[in-house]
């Protein structure tokens, strides 16, 4: 079996979704700032961890950090496109999403809710049928 680097990609953010439980945070609707851009480094730099790659392709780039709001997955894209499509692959293990203009952060809802601040963008759930005992996604979208 041949494994993609969406694929590898994919079992990433799955294994930090699984370290990370599924978290129920509050609804705290604070200023959402102006979506960042720029690098993985850059975006790491804006919530202050020090980024652990794990991919770094010409289509994707992802890393795991850690800060004091949680541990999650930040994704860089080259294209609209490949973004897109990771998505549509990464949303079928669940969680929740901080998604932005070529980047994505991935964590535990009060994480992103946390990231949001820093990073703006717009929060996405993914999948509740992909947690057997329950999810705490709702299949609504925030932001």
């Amino acid at each position: 079996m041949r494994l993609t680097r969406t694929g590898l990609a994919l079992t990433g953010v799955a294994a930090v979704l699984a370290l990370t439980g599924c978290g129920s945070g509050g609804d705290s609707e604070a200023a959402v700032p102006e979506t960042a851009t720029g690098s993985l480094e850059h975006l790491a730099a804006e919530v202050k961890c020090k980024p652990n790659m794990q991919t770094d392709a010409d289509e994707i780039r992802q890393a795991i950090c850690d800060n004091t709001t949680g541990k999650f997955v930040l994704a860089t894209f080259a294209t609209d496109r490949g973004q897109a499509e990771w998505l549509s692959g990464a949303k079928d293990y669940g969680g929740y999403y901080l998604v932005g203009r070529k980047w994505v952060a991935v964590g535990q809802e009060k994480t992103v809710d946390a990231l949001q601040s820093k990073l703006g963008g717009t929060m996405e759930e993914g999948s509740a049928h992909m947690n057997p005992g329950g999810s705490h996604n709702s299949g609504s979208h925030h932001g």
